[in-house]
């Protein structure tokens, strides 16, 4: 079996269906229920960067979607999502590096935000006030204050959010979730996903140094903390730095853990324990390489780990998901899954399925469809909220070192002020919030 690398899963984005077309003003009369037929869905930008550029490519394989504005603190990115349309025979779309030269414009009917994660809360939020429907990158925010703040925002203003987890839309993940939740598994008692990924390489430890030309490097820090520019915070190596995100945990653990979520009960975590560290990579990274999760639910137990820098996995699987019922376990990853029968049992037969190729094309179509219909897409932002959090309550523990129980009602931290401290974020001046519970 052979893992799609990030690389391959941002590469792999040009078999989209044909679709029907609208526009800005269609969408408008949609909300009124008047239908109208031939015009176009008008995009905003917001971070050009990998992710963003492979969104956008996505985006523009539906010919009633057209990209009138590319935001990005680097003018290089900028130029690489207009040579996405150029390729994509569209017209060349704007520049600006303010994402709120992107929400102030008429002709802007939704956004897609593949900022850094620490970047991802405000723009959503504003684009809701400014009556734009969103598509944000995974994971949802960078912490559970800040998810809550996104989902209240566009439930005030009644937006169709997606959140861009696109294995949400894999058919065969889909499949083999309703086959756990059909019972057929007998009683669920744990499951787990892992990541073990070894082509994440050790980053080196340069020094800070002035920002390369053409980018604003204030801008791009926004609400983060004050530090000088580094080589290894910025870019793709953002991840692995706390002012920013999460590690592997918010990264590819937010990925995996809603295929678990998927065939698992709707129920918030009671308890969570995290242990790791940097045991493989010797860098200036700060995020664990090596981190082992155990959430305690109600009904289940469910175990995350990572590496990075390795890559021989469970079962000889780089990466996947599994749940473990009194019947039988289910394998599954990108290749497909399999039902492997309990030994003592004779309900269940082996089975093997085939994987469903790339979900992307489906995710998007399907927030597409939505901003039609005006409901809520697969992986709206009540679910986003609800998988990125269990992915930051790992991080919780972990970053204070103790054993964390979670009240979801009030969404804090029992009995443990450090740890719920780290509930929510303080931002630099003057970047706010709307919504935000506490700062």
């Amino acid at each position: 079996m052979n893992a799609m690398t990030r690389r391959q899963f941002v590469r792999n984005t040009t078999l989209a269906a044909g679709a029907a077309a609208l526009s800005g003003p269609f969408i408008r009369s949609l909300r009124a229920g008047e239908p109208g037929p031939n015009d176009k869905i008008r995009l905003g930008v917001i971070g050009c960067g990998g992710m963003g550029q492979g969104d956008l490519d996505c985006f523009l394989e539906n010919q009633e979607v057209e990209c009138v504005v590319i935001c990005d603190v680097d003018e290089k990115n900028s130029t690489k999502g207009q040579a996405i349309c150029a390729k994509k025979e569209r017209k060349k779309p704007d520049t600006v590096k303010d994402f709120r030269r992107v929400l102030d414009r008429k002709d802007v009917d939704a956004v897609l935000i593949a900022t850094p994660d620490h970047w991802h809360a405000i723009p959503t939020v504003m684009a809701c006030q400014a009556g734009k429907d969103v598509y944000v990158e995974k994971p949802l925010s960078k912490t559970i204050d800040e998810g809550r703040a996104m989902l209240t925002a566009a439930q005030k203003h009644n937006r169709v959010v997606q959140m861009g987890s696109q294995w949400r839309s894999c058919q065969h993940m889909i499949d083999a979730a309703e086959f756990v939740k059909s019972g057929k598994l007998g009683k669920l008692a744990m499951a787990r996903g892992w990541a073990y990924l070894d082509w994440i390489p050790q980053i080196g430890k340069p020094a800070d140094c002035p920002p390369p030309a053409g980018v604003d490097y204030n801008m791009w820090l926004g609400p983060a903390p004050q530090h000088a520019f580094n080589p290894n915070r910025y870019h793709f190596n953002f991840r692995w730095f706390w002012d920013y995100a999460g590690g592997l945990m918010t990264d590819w653990g937010v990925h995996l853990l809603n295929m678990v979520l998927m065939g698992t009960p709707a129920e918030a975590p009671k308890s969570v324990v995290s242990l790791g560290g940097k045991y493989v990579l010797d860098d200036n990274s700060e995020t664990p390489d090596s981190q082992v999760t155990t959430y305690e639910f109600p009904n289940f137990m469910l175990v995350w780990e990572h590496k990075a820098g390795l890559g021989v996995g469970i079962n000889n699987r780089p990466w996947g998901v599994a749940w473990y019922g009194t019947e039988g376990t289910i394998m599954m990853d990108d290749s497909g899954w399999e039902v492997i029968p309990e030994h003592r049992k004779a309900n269940l037969e082996p089975e093997k399925h085939k994987g469903s190729g790339n979900p992307r094309p489906a995710h998007v179509r399907n927030f597409l469809d939505c901003m039609k219909s005006r409901q809520q897409p697969v992986l709206n932002l009540e679910r986003g909220h609800y998988v990125s959090t269990v992915a930051h309550l790992g991080n919780i523990a972990y970053r204070s070192g103790s054993k964390i129980t979670w009240d979801a009602e009030h969404e804090k931290v029992v009995g443990n002020p450090v740890a719920d401290k780290l509930v929510g974020v303080k931002y630099r001046k003057p970047w706010k919030l709307d919504y935000m519970k506490r700062s």
